[in-house]
């Protein structure tokens, strides 16, 4: 299952207790990791980041700037806006501060998953109730997940 599917169901499950928060973190063994990190920001910008992200997982051995742009035409992106975003040195910004933010975090490699600072190890929709009721039961919240 992919980890967009399983988070959508964490959200679905706790709707009022889970916040969902992205970091972006390249990959230095893939020419494009940067650039795709970069060009899913500037689809952020234009609401798109989640449908942005998950095409280019889907093509992870594909990417190349070619695809990057057919992603973004493929969901209708304003593409000078998108071209002058992927640019941006505040995205650039970005990009660099969450790889800083993930090496301090021990982070090797992606996607790795976070729940209150803490590494989760069963990626599976029961591994991620698991540990999130865990965490609500530390901070005397109900572990019901509505």
């Amino acid at each position: 299952m992919r980890l967009t599917s399983l988070l959508d169901q964490v959200i679905e499950n706790y709707p009022k207790k889970v916040k969902i928060v992205y970091k972006n973190f390249p990959i230095r063994s893939h020419k494009y990791s940067e650039l795709s990190a970069k060009a899913a920001l500037a689809a952020e910008r234009q609401g798109k980041f989640w449908p942005f992200h998950d095409l280019l997982y889907a093509n992870f051995k594909d990417l190349s700037d070619k695809k990057m742009r057919e992603i973004a035409k493929q969901l209708k992106l304003d593409m000078v806006q998108f071209e002058k975003d992927r640019k941006d040195p505040a995205i650039t910004g970005k990009v660099h501060a969450d790889m800083l933010d993930g090496n301090k975090a021990g982070v090797r490699g992606v996607p790795t998953v976070f729940i209150n600072g803490r590494r989760l190890r069963k990626r599976s929709l029961r591994g991620f109730s698991e540990m999130i009721n865990r965490e609500l039961e530390k901070i005397g919240n109900s572990s019901s997940q509505k």
